[in-house]
C-alpha cells in the first residue's frame, strides 16, 4: 500500500484519485473488457483520457452541477467511466439494475429526476423511451452499443462514443470549465446515489459522499493488504453498493485492474481466464459452483470419484486449519500437499480461483458446509456484513479468525452496539448522508449522533468480539409456545442442499413451521437425466414423486440439525410444498439482489399457506406470472403437500426465558 498511501493527502474525490493513478502508474492496466472473445485493455493513462473526453462531452450536452445521470447496462468500462465523468462535471451518477422492468426503472428515474441516461444497448434504450412517454424529464439518452440504433430518432439521443468525440473536438472551449468544476469538488460532495433493493417497500435513494466511499475503500483495502497488483472480475450489478465499492472505490484507491466479462453467460469462463486475486460473490454464486462440481463428480469415473472423496474428506479435516496457520502434523500436511496436486489445485483452477488471495461473500448468510468446502481447498473466503447505508463495511473477518457462524469483528473505524431488543446499530465514516427526498426515513434510520439501525438482530460474542447475526429483526418472532422463530436460520440450512434453490419458512405466532421450497432446475434436471426421468417443464419436475421424496429427506435432516439448537429447535419444518414456479424478481417475489420479499410472498400465496396449516394433502392454485417480454399470464397447478417427521423437544425452558 505504500504507493497509494503516499498520494492519500488531498485525494478527496474519484477524479483526484484517477489523476494520481494516471500520473504515478499510468502504464499499468486499469480496465479490461472481453468483447468478441478478445480481451481489450486500457491503462490508467488511457482511462484518464477517455473519462476526460466523456466529461467534456457531458459539458457539450449541457449537463449542470447537481444533475442526475442514470447509468443502465452490464459491467463495461464505458459505464464505469461515465460515473466518474459525471462526478467531474458536478453531476450525480445513479446506476440502475439492468434487468429492471420498465415500471421499476420509471420509479427510480422519476424519483431522482434524471435528465440524462447512459444506456448499454437497444433494450435499455427502449425501456427509457417507453418510460419517457409518461415522465418527459429525460433530456438526452446516450447508448454504448450502436447495434440496432440506426433508425431511431436521434434528436435527443446519441452514441456515447460520438459524445466523447464532440468533447475532444471542443476541448479548447470546455477545458477551463471542466477544470473549474473538478477543482470545486469537496470531500462531502455526493459521489454516487444507489437505490436499495426495496425488500419491504419502494426502493430508497441512498446518498453516499466522497468521504463515505474513499474512507471505506481506504480502510478496507488496508485491512486486507490490497495493492495495485490485484485483479478483480466485475460482474455483479453496477447498481449494487458492493460492486461500486469493489469496482470503483477500492479500484481507484488502490489502482488495481477491473476486468469486465463479455456477458453473464460467459462469466464463469472469463473468471477462469482472469483468475482474480481478489473476488466477491454472493452465496448463490458459490452455491451454484459447488452444485456444478458435485454434478460433474456424479458423471466422473469411479476411480476419480473415490480419489475426490478421499482427499476432500482429508481437506475438511485439516484444510481450514492449514489456511489459518494453525499447527497440523507432518503426515497430515504431506497428505494435504498430495491432495493439492491431484485434486485441490486442479479444482481451484477449474473454478477460476487458482490465484485467489482474498475473497468475500455477503448479502445473505452462506451455508456453513459450503463455506467450509471452499476454505478446505485453501481458498481464503471470508464473510462480511454490510449495507448500502454503510458503504458496505460493518464487520469483516480478519485472517486467522474466519468462522462460518459469525460475520467477524467491526471493520476499521466502525463502532457497534446492540439494542435491548437485539437490533444491531453501527456508526462509521461510511454512514450515508441521507435518503434522497425522504427525511422521515433518514431520521428513523440514522439518529443525530450518527448511529444507524440495521434492522438485523444479533449479538457480539464476549470471548471473541465477533458479531453473530440471528435474522432480520422484523422477521424474528415467537412461536405460539414462546420459543424463538428465526426463519433465515432454517432457510440457509435447507439451501445448503444442491437441489434446493430457495426456501421460505412460515410459523411466526403459530404452533408449528411450514415451508415453501424452490428446486434448483440445473441440479435436479441433471439428476433426472441420469435417472432417465423425462420431464417437460419446471412445474412437472418439481412435482415428481421422487423429487418430493428427496426434498423430504433433506428437510428431515435439517430438522435433526435444528432440534440440536435449544434456542431455535421450535423452527423445525412440519410440512412443506415445492412451489410450481421459481420466485422471480419480475413477479415482485424477490429483489434484484435475490432477497425474498417475505410479506409479499406470504400474501400472494396465502391459499397455499392456509392449506399447509389446515391438514390438506393437496392444494390447487393459480398464479400470475410475468414473461420475459413483459406480458402477464397465469399458471395453474395442483401441489402435493408433504409431511415431515420432527424431533420432539421441550420449549419450557426457552419459553420461560
Amino acid at each position: 500500500m505504500a504507493q497509494t498511501q503516499s498520494g492519500a493527502e488531498g485525494m478527496h474525490s474519484l477524479p483526484a484519485l484517477l489523476n494520481r493513478n494516471a500520473a504515478q502508474f499510468g502504464d499499468a492496466p486499469a480496465y479490461r473488457e472481453k468483447e468478441f472473445g478478445i480481451w481489450q485493455c486500457w491503462t490508467w493513462a488511457e482511462t484518464a483520457t477517455e473519462i476526460r473526453a466523456m466529461a467534456l462531452g457531458f459539458l457539450e450536452l449541457g449537463v449542470e452541477k447537481g444533475d442526475h445521470i442514470a447509468v443502465i447496462g452490464r459491467n463495461r468500462p464505458a459505464h464505469y467511466w461515465s460515473m466518474v465523468a459525471a462526478q467531474m462535471v458536478g453531476a450525480v451518477p445513479v446506476p440502475l439494475y439492468q434487468d429492471s422492468v420498465a415500471e421499476e426503472m420509471a420509479y427510480v428515474l422519476e424519483h431522482c429526476g434524471a435528465k440524462y441516461v447512459v444506456c448499454g444497448d437497444q433494450e435499455q434504450v427502449d425501456k427509457v423511451i417507453e418510460i419517457q412517454q409518461d415522465l418527459h424529464q429525460v433530456k438526452h439518452i446516450l447508448y454504448t452499443d450502436k447495434r440496432g440504433m440506426r433508425k431511431y430518432d436521434h434528436s435527443q439521443m446519441n452514441a456515447l462514443s460520438d459524445i466523447m468525440a464532440e468533447g475532444r473536438a471542443g476541448h479548447h472551449r470546455l477545458d477551463a470549465e471542466l477544470d473549474r468544476r473538478i477543482a470545486e469538488i469537496t470531500y462531502d460532495d455526493t459521489c454516487v446515489m444507489l437505490y436499495t433493493s426495496g425488500t419491504t417497500g419502494k426502493p430508497k435513494g441512498v446518498v453516499l459522499s466522497n468521504r463515505n466511499v474513499i474512507e471505506s475503500a481506504k480502510n478496507s483495502a488496508e485491512f486486507d493488504h490490497l495493492t495495485r497488483n490485484e485483479d478483480i472480475l466485475s460482474y455483479l450489478p453496477m447498481a449494487w453498493v458492493g460492486d461500486f465499492i469493489f469496482s470503483v472505490g477500492q479500484a481507484y484507491w488502490c489502482g488495481f485492474c477491473v476486468n469486465c466479462p463479455e456477458s453473464a453467460d460467459t462469466m464463469m469462463t472469463d473468471l477462469r481466464e482472469i483468475g482474480p486475486t481478489y473476488f466477491f460473490a454472493p452465496p448463490r454464486v458459490f452455491e451454484t459452483q459447488l452444485t456444478n462440481v458435485m454434478i460433474r463428480m456424479e458423471d466422473a469415473s469411479p476411480i476419480k470419484q473415490r480419489m475426490f472423496r478421499y482427499f476432500m474428506d482429508h481437506a475438511k479435516k485439516v484444510g481450514g486449519r492449514i489456511l489459518d496457520g494453525h499447527s497440523v502434523g507432518f503426515m497430515d500436511r504431506l497428505k494435504y500437499a498430495i491432495g493439492n496436486v491431484l485434486v485441490y489445485g486442479p479444482l481451484k483452477d477449474t473454478l477460476g480461483y487458482g490465484r485467489f488471495r482474498v475473497g468475500y461473500t455477503a448479502g445473505e448468510a452462506i451455508g456453513p458446509e459450503i463455506f467450509d468446502f471452499y476454505r478446505s481447498l485453501g481458498i481464503n473466503l471470508k464473510q462480511l456484513y454490510g449495507q448500502t447505508e454503510a458503504t458496505v463495511f460493518i464487520t469483516v473477518q480478519p485472517d486467522g479468525e474466519v468462522r462460518a457462524d459469525t460475520v467477524g469483528v467491526p471493520a476499521p473505524d466502525v463502532e457497534l452496539k446492540i439494542a435491548e431488543n437485539g437490533e444491531i446499530f453501527y456508526r462509521s465514516p461510511g454512514v450515508f448522508v441521507e435518503y434522497f427526498k425522504n427525511p422521515e426515513s433518514t431520521a428513523s434510520t440514522k439518529d443525530p449522533e450518527g448511529w444507524v439501525a440495521t434492522g438485523d438482530a444479533g449479538f457480539i460474542e464476549e470471548s471473541s468480539g465477533h458479531l453473530r447475526i440471528i435474522d432480520r429483526a422484523k422477521d424474528v418472532g415467537k412461536m405460539a409456545d414462546g420459543s424463538m422463530f428465526a426463519p433465515k436460520y432454517v432457510e440457509n440450512k435447507l439451501k445448503f442442499y444442491p437441489d434446493i434453490l430457495e426456501a421460505v419458512l412460515f410459523g411466526n405466532g403459530r404452533d408449528r413451521c411450514v415451508a415453501f421450497i424452490n428446486i434448483d432446475l440445473t441440479a435436479v434436471g441433471n439428476w433426472a437425466e441420469r435417472n432417465n426421468i423425462a420431464y417437460a417443464s419446471y412445474q412437472e419436475l418439481a412435482g415428481h414423486p421422487r423429487v418430493l421424496e428427496t426434498i423430504r429427506s433433506h428437510v428431515e435432516e435439517v430438522n435433526k440439525s435444528v432440534a440440536a439448537d435449544e434456542m431455535l429447535s421450535g423452527c423445525q419444518v412440519h410440512r412443506f410444498v415445492v412451489l410450481h414456479k421459481e420466485l422471480d424478481p419480475d413477479d415482485g417475489e424477490i429483489t434484484r439482489t435475490r432477497k425474498v420479499r417475505r410479506k409479499f410472498v406470504e400474501d400472494k400465496y396465502a391459499d397455499i399457506i392456509a392449506a399447509l396449516y389446515d391438514g390438506s394433502e393437496t392444494v390447487s392454485t393459480t398464479t400470475e406470472v410475468t414473461y420475459e417480454d413483459g406480458r402477464k399470464g397465469s399458471i395453474s397447478a395442483t401441489l402435493q403437500i408433504v409431511d415431515v417427521p420432527v424431533v420432539p423437544v421441550s420449549h419450557q425452558k426457552v419459553a420461560a426465558e
